[in-house]
């Protein structure tokens, strides 16, 4: 029989391997990536934003503008409000690659000095004002990694 490489695994649409990240693994993935998606809710619907972000100290910050849904969210209730985030690496061509989704509690940063430190360290990928700033502290970690298919076992 003749080998495949991951081109024909794909072409053959063979499954990939899903292994499980531990916590530390898939924070250390999140914080290698600098754009994910965060879910919460809206109107008692689920939104989804496009955004980049940071890891510091186990959290994930992000920066968003005054009038934005999920800053309106944060600042209402002090308790935080809870949100998931979500950050991939996936090979479109070899459909390897890793993800990586976090549930917690997101706060606004309302330290004036913390906020600029975080508007110097985090440079928004639109052309907009970002002046708020928010922590997500995870609760939750799950992630996993898609790798080639694992081979058969021989006779």
């Amino acid at each position: 029989m003749p080998h495949m490489d991951d081109s024909d695994r794909q072409s053959t649409g063979q499954p990939r391997a899903m292994r499980p990240l531990d916590p530390a693994e898939a924070m250390g993935l999140l914080g290698s990536v600098g754009l994910g998606r965060v879910v919460f809710t809206r109107d008692a619907l689920p939104a989804i934003r496009p955004v980049n972000h940071l890891v510091e100290d186990g959290d994930i910050i992000i920066r968003t503008h005054d009038g934005a849904a999920l800053t309106t969210a944060t600042g209402a209730d002090q308790g935080g409000v809870v949100v998931a985030y979500e950050a991939d690496q996936i090979d479109p061509d070899t459909h390897t690659g890793w993800s990586v989704i976090v549930t917690g509690y997101a706060h606004r940063v309302t330290d004036p000095a913390e906020n600029e430190r975080y508007r110097t360290l985090l440079r928004p990928w639109v052309d907009r004002a970002t002046d708020c700033a928010v922590r997500i502290h995870p609760e939750l970690i799950t992630g996993f990694q898609l790798t080639g298919t694992p081979p058969f076992p021989t006779a």
